[in-house]
């Protein structure tokens, strides 16, 4: 029975590595052909338009190339945990994170309850920044203008 149990954590390791492998060499790829479509055309005259494309186009492009990155960043941290066999176990309460979130998204770290929960606590905090910076403006134009309606 041990040396099934062996053979089969051998089998999901080897299948696991290879999916995360897979899953990096195809992000890499595509900051690669990102990185090469940016374009190289400094000191070309344009129009305030053509040039306003231009910055668009480019900020897009490095928008999506931060992106992959970090994507092979949490990759990259999946094949730590891996190697270390605290892989599919949530970092936050240390339970199985479920075979199908793995399956969708397989450098996740958080079982699907523990994400939930940063999430909200993330949008909780961003809510409560924008309520004081709304809150500041608010006092700031209330003593400019001296409080009139």
């Amino acid at each position: 029975m041990a040396q099934k149990k062996r053979s089969v954590d051998r089998e999901r390791y080897r299948v696991l590595k290879e999916m995360l492998g897979d899953r990096r060499r195809e992000v890499q790829e595509k900051l690669r052909s990102l990185r090469e479509t940016l374009p190289v055309e400094a000191g070309v005259v344009r129009d305030a338009e053509e040039q306003s494309v231009d910055d668009f186009v480019t900020e897009v492009d490095m928008a999506l190339m931060q992106m992959k990155s970090e994507t092979l960043s949490r990759i990259d941290q999946a094949i730590a945990r891996l190697e270390n066999g605290t892989y599919g176990l949530c970092q936050e309460c240390d339970e199985e994170i479920s075979a199908r979130r793995l399956k969708a998204l397989p450098f996740a770290a958080l079982c699907r309850t523990c994400q939930e929960d940063t999430e909200t606590t993330v949008r909780a905090e961003r809510e409560a920044r924008a309520f004081a910076r709304l809150q500041k403006e608010l006092v700031h134009v209330t003593l400019r203008t001296g409080g009139r309606r």
